[in-house]
């Protein structure tokens, strides 16, 4: 499975390279590699059977391989749909790197059995999400929008990182598939609680739950292709995955039902609603996308085997409605160049194809029969039963669905064509996906028993966490959910049929938006940035002097907040009274104090320089030659290089005023006063085995390296290792950005 991720980063760090080499073949070529993925799951080439779960940090359960499906599957379509958008973009290249570089995160994800490599694939789908909605950068929209989305998700991503490594401690495991045997100890543990909201934080921004949906509509400012794949089957249902994926470990609690109902419920009713006002094609199929992901939280928070039944034939058709129909949108605005349905009419003669995709997706969006949106919709309503609560809001919901699909899958193709309207058929590669969705939407009605038996069971089996069989009907005959489902339906057509009425009604309800979670955002960053503004005022200050104070300041409080808390007492040794030691120490002590004072730079070089040199003689006096040695070195270069410094800076600079002097010389003596408190407090610490005996244990049997410096930086010290090399490579570009973009001479501009 490793090869997946292999073959889908290699693909996106070549897709430029194939673009400039064959810019009329490139998205078709790259959507060769996702097929290929797809194929070899449907098949079974591509598995973890012959993996031992808990061994393997990728593995493939029925949800997984079902997320896998859906990824690459669509990813295929919208690498071809890509190739026909973007045609003749300069761009276009750099987009297909980042779109084959976020398809290779999604699956990373899905199939990762570690919780730290889950998490580092979660916030790398975060970061090419970025780049795919900041893409078209010149637009200040676009650019904010990312970064709307980067924030949020990422934040949610760092509750994420908190929660499940006190997940992994609790159960004593970092793999996922161990976690499915220890639910009861991890449901029974007093941190419990923080581990749920922790970990539901980082799902519900993923995946736009109240109160975090609004970054999603903002994220319309990608291009179609990017909206299509993030907002229908990857990206956003990431957090629907990780919660069902927890299910079984973390859910069939009072806490976990509670949270995920009442959050879900109202995302999905407040995506519904909202939805109601839009007029702009993608922003209409933006909120009825949180609707959806609030519906698939709900019922996994209901928890029964019945809603977790719902719930994945509903993703699925969700995925291939909702795929079909960002792609439609596209269409029509690439072709059209309108964006707002009030403008298109009349366009079914004009574009034939497309309107065979955008019907057949609008009409599965609204649950009509024979479309695998009709049989997600019975089986929700199935596994609802008798709560009326949940049932009046699950209808209210389809109203909007069933408007939202009429109103994207129809409305554009009827009527009259406006008379400015300019508008031609697409290119076939932008046809080809929204037909195929369509066709798959046909054939998984009429075929629905296999696909619940292969594909829904599975999935199904592994969010619930025990074994049963999922059947399912395209007609299960005339009963009470029939009824239900038609008279949402009618009431969805009748909403349309009175649309504008509905689109004031809805405007005036969005209205209410400025006092919502976007307001608060808003507010809130713009306060994060007047404080940063403000506190980089107050310390950056463009003297070295000044940020080695904090730096003191800072590091002295933590060392006496340490002290205060923990009760430390301090010994002062005998030795320290031998005569020797008290004269150099006076000694020591004038030279510091006329260093404070001196008005000669040279001459406070030296004072310090003889600070320096009665530190090299106390360390031979405890019979530390090597420190002494060491000692002496360091401060002979320190007092040149210092002297060489000195020697050229202007000479008629004005010294240190006195007051600066005297701060100068306080902070010097408290930290002074720390360090020899701490040396002090040292006497009385227990010394601990060595370091080093573990690490000559355990370098070769455990980490199979002789070399032991080797063993300690890529293996015990991987994280700490990895974190310097990030260190240094973010320092490294900086340096080159520094080298390259230098501001041209005067005499060459």
């Amino acid at each position: 499975m490793a090869n997946v991720l292999i073959s889908c980063f290699v693909g996106a760090f070549l897709a430029p390279v194939i673009h400039k080499k064959a810019p009329h073949w490139s998205g078709i070529l790259l959507a060769l590699i996702p097929l290929s993925i797809f194929i070899g799951v449907l098949s079974g080439v591509i598995s973890s059977a012959n993996l031992e779960p808990s061994s393997s940090i990728f593995f493939l359960d029925g949800l997984s391989r079902l997320f896998v499906l859906l990824i690459s599957g669509i990813g295929t379509l919208i690498m071809l749909y890509t190739h026909g958008y973007l045609r003749g973009d300069i761009f276009q290249g750099r987009f297909m790197f980042y779109m084959m570089a976020f398809m290779g995160s999604m699956l990373g994800l899905v199939m990762s059995n570690h919780l730290l490599l889950l998490f580092i694939f979660w916030e790398l789908t975060s970061f090419t999400s970025y780049l795919l909605i900041g893409f078209n950068h010149e637009n200040e929209e676009a650019r904010s929008a990312a970064l709307q989305a980067m924030l949020v998700t990422v934040v949610g991503g760092l509750a994420l990182l908190a929660g499940i490594i006190l997940l992994a401690d609790i159960a004593g495991s970092w793999y996922v598939s161990d976690l499915f045997s220890r639910g009861e100890i991890i449901r029974n543990n007093e941190l419990y609680v923080p581990i749920l909201i922790l970990i539901a934080l980082g799902a519900f921004t993923k995946s736009a739950q109240f109160p975090f949906h609004f970054w999603l509509p903002g994220a319309m400012q990608a291009p179609t292709p990017a909206s299509a794949y993030l907002h229908s089957s990857t990206m956003v249902k990431a957090g629907v995955y990780l919660l069902a994926k927890m299910s079984s470990i973390l859910g069939g609690t009072i806490e976990w039902s509670a949270l995920l109902i009442t959050i879900g419920g109202v995302t999905f009713l407040l995506g519904a609603i909202m939805a109601l006002g839009q007029h702009i094609l993608k922003r209409l199929l933006a909120y009825t996308t949180v609707s959806a992901l609030g519906a698939m939280v709900m019922l996994i928070g209901i928890g029964s085997k019945y809603t977790i039944k719902a719930m994945i034939i509903f993703l699925i058709a969700h995925a291939l409605y909702k795929a079909a129909l960002f792609m439609i949108a596209g269409s029509l605005t690439h072709e059209t160049g309108e964006k707002s349905i009030d403008k298109l009419g009349g366009l079914r003669k004009i574009m034939p194809y497309t309107f065979i995709g955008a019907i057949i997706a609008g009409l599965s969006m609204g649950g009509f029969p024979p479309l695998v949106g009709f049989v997600a919709k019975e089986v929700w309503l199935h596994a609802l039963g008798s709560n009326t609560a949940l049932t009046i809001a699950t209808v209210i919901g389809g109203i909007a669905y069933v408007f939202v699909g009429l109103s994207i899958g129809l409305k554009p193709f009827i009527g009259a064509v406006p008379e400015k309207l300019r508008a031609h058929e697409a290119p076939i590669l932008m046809s080809i996906g929204p037909i195929l969705l369509g066709i798959g939407s046909i054939l998984m009605a009429f075929f629905c028993g296999f696909i619940g038996s292969n594909l829904v069971s599975p999935a199904a089996m592994t969010v619930y966490g025990k074994s049963f069989s999922v059947e399912l009907q395209l007609w299960e005959g005339f009963n009470r959910y029939l009824y239900i489902s038609f008279l949402t339906l009618l009431l969805g057509i009748f909403a349309f049929r009175f649309r504008l009425f509905f689109l004031k009604l809805g405007k005036r309800l969005s209205s209410f938006s400025k006092f919502g979670p976007e307001a608060g955002y808003k507010y809130l960053l713009l306060g994060v940035l007047g404080f940063a503004a403000w506190l980089t005022k107050r310390l950056q200050t463009g003297l070295l002097r000044d940020y080695i104070r904090v730096i003191i300041l800072f590091a002295v409080s933590l060392v006496l907040v340490t002290f205060w808390r923990s009760g430390i007492t301090f010994e002062i040794v005998d030795p320290l009274w031998q005569p020797q030691i008290i004269l150099l120490a006076s000694l020591m002590a004038v030279a510091a104090i006329a260093a404070i004072f001196s008005k000669s730079r040279l001459g406070s070089v030296l004072c310090l320089g003889i600070v320096g040199y009665g530190v090299a003689i106390l360390f031979s006096f405890y019979s530390a030659p090597d420190l002494a040695m060491t000692q002496l070195v360091i401060e002979t270069l320190t007092v040149i290089l210092i002297a060489l410094a000195f020697y050229h800076l202007p000479h008629k600079q004005r010294p240190s005023k006195i007051k600066t002097r005297y701060i100068d010389g306080f902070i010097s003596a408290l930290f002074g006063g720390v360090m020899t408190l701490l040396v002090m407090a040292s006497i009385n610490v227990d010394h601990l085995t060595p370091a080093s005996d573990f690490f000559l244990k355990n370098s070769y049997s455990e980490a199979h390296g002789r070399n032991i410096v080797n063993v300690i930086l890529v293996d015990f010290r991987a994280l700490d290792t990895l974190g310097e090399i990030t260190v240094l490579l973010v320092a490294a570009l900086g340096g080159f950005a520094l080298l390259k973009f230098r501001p041209k001479k005067k005499e060459e501009i």
